[in-house]
């Protein structure tokens, strides 16, 4: 038998699919996570419940639709095409989060009603059109709402959200299932006020600078909060 290749990579894949469930953002044996590896990328293999899952069990497969192991994930043509199209991410993630689906089966986009919907990459969190899971045509949908974003609704499926490692991926999906609750409750009480795009550019200038590790005023704004002694 072959040896397992990328096994430290695909240990982590494992222990980020338990999460996900763990936390409630997915269940049973909806959702798929990849991996980019060099020129190929790892992905879940279908129809495997992630308690079960061994690292063993991480499909590899080639840009060219080729794999070794297990048959891949019924979306792995959407996995596949957004890290071709994506070189700025490494890792693609999709779930059926509860709040995200209710609003992706009424197609409703996410408006910067709250600033956090910034940690998307802008001021929306799109929905895409609607297409048949496992297509093409989904893939293509999947691409176009994540244009310029990090994180986008599927209509009447779920969400998928990316990064440049596991973790963040988790994280952004997780704050993007936060945000579509917070979105649906507010919507129980009528159409929400929505901050105007200039303010939206100065939350993701914020968040970008945040993430970069320096404080979330431009220096020299801010002659209080700094280290003692400085």
């Amino acid at each position: 038998m072959p040896k397992t290749t990328h096994l430290a990579e695909r240990k982590a894949m494992v222990d980020i699919c338990r999460k996900m469930n763990a936390s409630g953002i997915n269940q049973g044996t909806a959702g798929n996570l990849s991996l980019r590896i060099g020129d190929k990328f790892l992905i879940t293999p279908s129809s495997l419940p992630y308690d079960t899952m061994t690292p063993e069990d991480i499909v590899e497969m080639a840009f060219d639709g080729t794999y070794v192991g297990l048959r891949p994930s019924s979306e792995w043509r959407f996995h596949r095409d957004i890290l071709k199209h994506r070189t700025d991410i490494d890792v693609v993630l999709h779930c059926h989060s509860v709040y995200a689906t209710t609003l992706a089966v009424h197609h409703k986009t996410i408006p910067s009603f709250h600033y956090m919907t910034g940690v998307a990459g802008g001021t929306t969190i799109r929905c895409s059109r609607y297409a048949t899971f496992g297509t093409q045509a989904l893939s293509d949908a999947a691409i176009e709402a994540l244009d310029g974003r990090l994180a986008c609704l599927l209509g009447q499926h779920g969400q998928i959200s990316l990064g440049k490692s596991l973790e963040s991926a988790l994280w952004l999906a997780t704050e993007v299932e936060t945000i579509s609750r917070l979105y649906v409750q507010a919507l129980t009480l009528g159409d929400p006020p929505i901050l105007p795009d200039d303010e939206m550019e100065r939350v993701i200038a914020q968040m970008k600078r945040m993430s970069y590790g320096h404080g979330p005023e431009p220096e020299g704004s801010n002659d209080v909060a700094r280290p003692r002694g400085k």
